[in-house]
C-alpha cells in the first residue's frame, strides 16, 4: 500500500490555470482526495466495520459543478462562514456592506469566497506521513472585507483515521475571520441521512428567525427536537411542528458546544450510521458547530455516479456562531494586526460492532 501524497491534473479554470487533486493515503488505508480549488475534499474514503471501504463524502467527478451551482460540497469556507444579516457589519466605528448571496443575507463569504477560488498547494513530508498544506492571499477589500488576509490551511490524514484540519491566518487590518470546513457526510455510501445517530455536545443552540439569522438567543435543547445530548436518529424529529425546525427548512442551526474553558479541544458529535458501523467524531477547538441535514439537496446535483437526493448528506461546520460580527454577546470573531487567528478541527472515523 502506497502511503503519502500523489497528485493528478483536475481540470483547467477557463483562463487555463491547471487544478490538481491530491491523494492523501494512510497506513490503514483511508483516502482523502482534496483539489487546490476551493480546498475542496472530493472523495474520502472510510472503513466500515468488516473493513470494506466507501466514498462518505458527497462530490463531483470533476472540476465544473464545483464552479456551478455547488452547495459548498466539501469546501473551506471564508472569511466569513456562515451568515452575516444584509451582509452588513460595523467595525471600529465604520460601516462595511458585504454582497449578499442568501436571500437577503451574506453567505459563507459571499459569491466568490474561499470555496471558489485557487490556493497554493505544498505537499509537507512529516515523519511517515504527509500533509497538504493550502495558502491564500485575501487581498483588501475582496466581497467587501477590510484587510489583507494571508490565510493558511493545513489537511493531514494520519494514522488513527483523522482528517485533521489546521486553520491560520493573519491581517493587516481588522477584519471578521470565521472559517470552516463544508464536508456533506453520508457514512452509509448512499441513500438518505435520517437514520444515522447523532449525538452533539451541546446544551443549547443558536435560535434563528426565518431568514435563519440569530434572534440573539441561545435556546436550551432540552426537550426539543433539538437535544442530541444523547444519541438519537437525525431523522427521529425532523419532522416536527416547531417552529425552529420550519425557518430552517429541518436542521440548520449552530449548537452552542459544552466547553469547559475557552479555546479547548473538546470532542463536539459523534454520528453512528448501523448497517455499515462506521462512526464520525467531530473534534474541535470552536465554540460551535453548524449541523445542517442536507435539506436543500433535490436531486437535481449528480456526481460520483448517484443523485443527491434531499437529506443525502450532512454538515458538521465547526466554527463560531452567524452574524456574530453584529452579536457582541456572541464569541468575538474580530482578528486584529499582530494576532493570529488559529484553530485546529478532526474528523475521527472509528466502526462500531454489530449489536
Amino acid at each position: 500500500m502506497q502511503t503519502g501524497i500523489t497528485q493528478a491534473p483536475f481540470g483547467q479554470l477557463p483562463d487555463g490555470t491547471q487544478i490538481t487533486c491530491f491523494t492523501l493515503t494512510n497506513a490503514r488505508g483511508m483516502v482523502a482526495k482534496i483539489i487546490d480549488f476551493g480546498g475542496i475534499v472530493t472523495e474520502l474514503h472510510a472503513p466500515d466495520r468488516d473493513g470494506r471501504l466507501a466514498d462518505v463524502v458527497l462530490g463531483f467527478d470533476d472540476l465544473a459543478p464545483y464552479r456551478g451551482d455547488s452547495p459548498y460540497f466539501g469546501a473551506l469556507i471564508g472569511r466569513y462562514g456562515n451568515r452575516i444579516h444584509e451582509g452588513r457589519f460595523t467595525l471600529d466605528g465604520e460601516q462595511f456592506q458585504l454582497p449578499v448571496n442568501n436571500g437577503s443575507n451574506h453567505l459563507h463569504g459571499g459569491p466568490d469566497g474561499f470555496d471558489r477560488v485557487k490556493w497554493e498547494a505544498e505537499v509537507l513530508q512529516e515523519g511517515g506521513g504527509a500533509s497538504l498544506r493550502l495558502r491564500y492571499l485575501s487581498r483588501d477589500g475582496e466581497m467587501g472585507y477590510p484587510g489583507n488576509l494571508q490565510a493558511t490551511v493545513v489537511y493531514s490524514l494520519n494514522d488513527d483515521n483523522e482528517l485533521v484540519v489546521c486553520f491560520h491566518a493573519v491581517t493587516d487590518r481588522a477584519t471578521p475571520v470565521n472559517l470552516t470546513q463544508h464536508s456533506y457526510f453520508n457514512l452509509a455510501g448512499g441513500g438518505d441521512i435520517l437514520g444515522h445517530l447523532l449525538q452533539i455536545d451541546a446544551d443549547a443552540f443558536v435560535a434563528i428567525d426565518a431568514g435563519s439569522i440569530p434572534t440573539g438567543e441561545l435556546a436550551e435543547v432540552a426537550g426539543t427536537a433539538f437535544d442530541f445530548r444523547t444519541p438519537r436518529a437525525i431523522g427521529a424529529r425532523i419532522g416536527d411542528d416547531d417552529e425552529q425546525l420550519r425557518n430552517g427548512g429541518g436542521y440548520d442551526h449552530n449548537f452552542a458546544l459544552n466547553k469547559p474553558h475557552g479555546k479547548t479541544m473538546t470532542r463536539a458529535a459523534r454520528v453512528v450510521e448501523p448497517q455499515s458501523g462506521r462512526v464520525l467524531e467531530l473534534w474541535t477547538e470552536e465554540p460551535g458547530v453548524q449541523f445542517y441535514s442536507g435539506n436543500f439537496l433535490d436531486g437535481t446535483l449528480q456526481g460520483k455516479g448517484r443523485s443527491y437526493a434531499h437529506r443525502s448528506g450532512f454538515c458538521l461546520e465547526p466554527q463560531h456562531f452567524p452574524d456574530s460580527p453584529n452579536r457582541p454577546q456572541f464569541p468575538n470573531v474580530i482578528l486584529r494586526p499582530g494576532e493570529e487567528y488559529r484553530t485546529e478541527s478532526r474528523f475521527r472515523f472509528t466502526v462500531e460492532p454489530a449489536a
